[in-house]
Parts: structure tokens; C-alpha cells; sequence
């Protein structure tokens, strides 16, 4: 019996299917989790690409778009545990290069840049009451990392009973292993698995003729 089977056997991974009104959420796309040097590797650079023709789909659906950034105070006055256990998180403070959305996804006027101190993209910020405004029932979900940000965000979402979308070729992390087991387990539990392609597919398909 496959690890499959057993979660089958047990009633996990019923589908919630594509929202109805969902929004597209980039987590953590910047400079510093591309970059191998300092919180990048893995398959990261090769989900920013994937993420490109999605992004470009939902402009052309008018969803809501929402992009976050790890920011911290220039002096570190807003640092908690979690900068204890990766001090290295310090850095990313506005004005630092590797914690601006990397080029190639560059937010656009009227698209939400959510700035956060945790892992999770709802904890502690107003994503919420901002997709409840945009009238939204789920998101979309690209970002780093799998294990990280994505994952901590997409059981927020979950718990705030947003149909939740990953794009598994979408997210990426530093080391394999990690991002393998944490997309297993998320479609298992909190959210759908689609590819990057299939969501340009459900966005193409959705839009009004």
C-alpha cells in the first residue's frame, strides 16, 4: 500500500474545487529567496518562471493580486523567535534588495504589496479583511518557500475557509525534499494541487465571453 493509498483509505484529499471568485497571492517571490547566496536554491528560480504566465492571466481576469514581502525595521524593533532561529531575517528590511518582488513579477499600481513578520501571509496583517472587500472565496497560491511561507499561508487560508488553490509548479524551496513531502501533504489536507498551466486554463475558462 503506497502512502497514497493510506490517506485515500482514510478519506483525505477530496477536492474543493476552483473558486468561484478567487484571488492570485505571490508569497515571498523576492530577490532573497531566488538568490542561492542567501535564502534561494532548489527549484525557486524555476517557479518564478512558472508563475509569469499565470500572473499575466489573472491581469487579464481582473482578479485581486496580492504580492508579500518579509520586512523587518531597520533596527530590528519588530524582530521576534523567529528571527532568533534565522537571524539572517534581519536583513530583509524595506529599503534591503533582497526583499523587493523580483523583477520579473514587479507588482504593478493597484496590485497589493502585503508586508509581513511571520511566516504566514494572514498572521498578524489585514490580508483577510482585504480579500473579504474584494469580495474573494479563495486564492491562488505561488511563492517560497513550499515548507515555509506557502505552507504556514495555505493552512491560514484554509482555516479562514478560503478554497484554497497551490500551483505546484508555482512554489518552490531550497532543497527537494522538503517542497515534495509539503505539496503531498497540503493536497492532502488544506488545499487543491493544480499546475501553473491548469490554472491559466481555469483562469481563460472563467472569463466572462
Amino acid at each position: 500500500m503506497t502512502d497514497a493509498d493510506i490517506y485515500r483509505q482514510q478519506g483525505f484529499g477530496h477536492s474543493l474545487g476552483w473558486p468561484a471568485r478567487p484571488a492570485l497571492l505571490i508569497v515571498d517571490f523576492v530577490n532573497g529567496f531566488v538568490d542561492p547566496a542567501v535564502f534561494g536554491g532548489g527549484n525557486i528560480a524555476e517557479a518564478v518562471e512558472a508563475t509569469v504566465p499565470v500572473l499575466a492571466a489573472a491581469r487579464a481576469a481582473g482578479l485581486p493580486i496580492a504580492f508579500t514581502r518579509i520586512v523587518y525595521a531597520d533596527d530590528g524593533s519588530d524582530a521576534g523567535l523567529w528571527c532568533e532561529k534565522v537571524p539572517a531575517l534581519r536583513g530583509l528590511t524595506e529599503a534591503a534588495e533582497t526583499s523587493r518582488v523580483v523583477d520579473r513579477l514587479a507588482p504593478r499600481p493597484g496590485e497589493y504589496v502585503l508586508r509581513k513578520t511571520q511566516a504566514s501571509a494572514f498572521f498578524g496583517t489585514d490580508l483577510a479583511p482585504w480579500l473579504v472587500a474584494r469580495g474573494a472565496d479563495g486564492v491562488v497560491v505561488a511563492g517560497a518557500t513550499t515548507s515555509g511561507c506557502v505552507r504556514a499561508t495555505v493552512i491560514d487560508a484554509m482555516s479562514h475557509n478560503y478554497r484554497t488553490v497551490v500551483l505546484s509548479d508555482c512554489v518552490g524551496d531550497r532543497a527537494r525534499g522538503p517542497h515534495e513531502a509539503n505539496l503531498f501533504d497540503m493536497g492532502q489536507k488544506y488545499a487543491d494541487l493544480l499546475t501553473g498551466s491548469e490554472a491559466v486554463s481555469a483562469l481563460v475558462a472563467a472569463a466572462p465571453r
